[in-house]
């Protein structure tokens, strides 16, 4: 009996040598915790439509109406130009114009009846040579006259015919579908349309907002020639405020519309808003491999905001409320593109080899779908190799949480970890 006991505790002696002998190796337990992605990065604030407004024709400014600052209505007067030349022209047009209608009114009116009394002259005259040349004819024919005056009576016929001839010609060039008509109605149409283009001259000599909009710069002042072309004054179009940003291309992948973001500016650090992924621009820029990233804000938009700011934004890009997590530390190697990964777990005293299939990951730690329970150990670090025997030294760990309103602009890890993302 005192020999079986002896030996029971020699065992037992033994198997705890064998452990303590083991070389010790840090591990931690697989465990649920919250794990949250997100990217961070700087944008600058951007109306949704910028303008340049300038003038259309050369001249000297009169007035500048606007400054920088200023909200302005559509079709307001921002900058005038000195208009009395364009004036004066405008008058000699409509001078133009006038006349060119009454001389088109005179042909529908006098000039009508001026060809009906000159058709009806000439139609008498006709009758009367003819009358004449008949009474010739009867005349020679007696003998009562020489051939001679029967050739004067048939040039006089021929004279009255052209003449009549002549009036209806005139008469039909006096019509509606005239060509005196016609060319006094061209006439007219050109002088309507110079009058026009000098009134479009007049009024380009005021320079109008295109729209409701707030006036970014100004460069032009009172007695300055302008020409066209130049850029006077730049305008942000009224609409939704957005924020622009310039993503690598790597972190594509992690963003979607309607992601939500939390936004900072330096000046305001205290007052974060909330925004949401907007767009994504359909091409990648080739000099930068950079991809535009528009945000929407989310009413109520803050005052302070102005144009061109640069501000902070924090890109959730995944979120899981309850997972089974470790550390990135633990995987043996880097992660397949499908989320295959290896780890060594403590089994038995010994290192082994386990396959396990990743989710979502951050820059610490990473979501295990497949391949683990909660509560078993994980080893850390390269230098254990699988089989082998390890003494297991478990130390607490959780995942870093960093979420849109959560972590801190100041705090490196957390900005190093959203910039990395996955």
């Amino acid at each position: 009996m005192g020999a079986a006991v002896l030996g029971v505790l020699l065992l037992g002696a033994g198997i705890a040598w064998m452990r303590l002998r083991a070389p010790a190796a840090p591990a931690v337990p697989v465990q649920a915790a919250p794990l949250l992605r997100t990217l961070q990065f700087s944008a600058r604030v951007a109306t949704l439509s910028r303008v340049d407004v300038g003038a259309t024709l050369t001249g000297r400014v009169a007035q500048v109406l606007v400054r920088e600052g200023d909200a302005v209505r559509s079709g307001q007067v921002l900058v005038r130009l000195e208009s009395e030349e364009l004036r004066a022209a405008l008058a000699q047009a409509e001078a133009n114009e006038r006349q060119a209608q009454a001389r088109l009114a005179g042909l529908r009116s006098t000039g009508r009846v001026s060809a009906d009394a000159a058709l009806a002259q000439a139609e008498a005259t006709l009758s009367n040579a003819r009358a004449e040349l008949a009474r010739a004819r009867k005349l020679v024919d007696d003998g009562f006259i020489s051939a001679s005056r029967l050739d004067d009576a048939q040039r006089a016929v021929a004279v009255a015919q052209a003449q009549q001839q002549a009036a209806q010609a005139q008469q039909r060039a006096n019509a509606d579908a005239g060509t005196d008509v016609a060319q006094a109605q061209a006439q007219q149409a050109v002088a309507r349309a110079a009058t026009a283009a000098a009134r479009a001259r007049l009024e380009q000599a005021d320079i109008v907002a295109p729209a409701d909009a707030r006036v970014l710069s100004r460069q032009v002042e009172p007695g300055q020639i302008v020409q066209p072309g130049k850029a006077l004054l730049g305008l942000a179009l009224a609409g939704p405020t957005q924020l622009v940003a310039q993503v690598d291309e790597r972190f594509l992948d992690q963003l979607a519309v309607g992601q939500p973001a939390a936004v900072v500016a330096d000046a305001f650090p205290s007052q974060r808003f909330a925004a949401r992924v907007l767009s994504l621009a359909p091409a990648v820029d080739p000099q930068r491999g950079a991809l535009e990233v528009k945000f929407a804000l989310v009413p109520p938009a803050p005052e302070f905001l102005r144009e061109d700011m640069t501000l902070s934004v924090e890109v959730e890009t995944g979120r899981r409320e309850r997972a089974l997590v470790l550390p990135l530390a633990a995987l043996r190697g880097e992660a397949g593109a499908d989320g295959s990964a290896t780890v060594l777990v403590v089994q038995d005293d010994r290192a082994r080899e386990r396959a396990v299939q990743l989710g979502l990951r951050t820059l610490d730690a990473a979501e295990v779908v497949q391949g683990l329970a909660e509560g078993e150990l994980v080893l850390l670090g390269p230098d254990v190799k699988p089989e082998s025997r390890v003494r297991a030294q478990a130390s607490d760990w959780k995942p870093r949480r960093s979420g849109a309103g959560g972590s801190s602009r100041d705090d490196p890890g957390s900005t190093l970890g959203n910039l990395m993302g996955r």
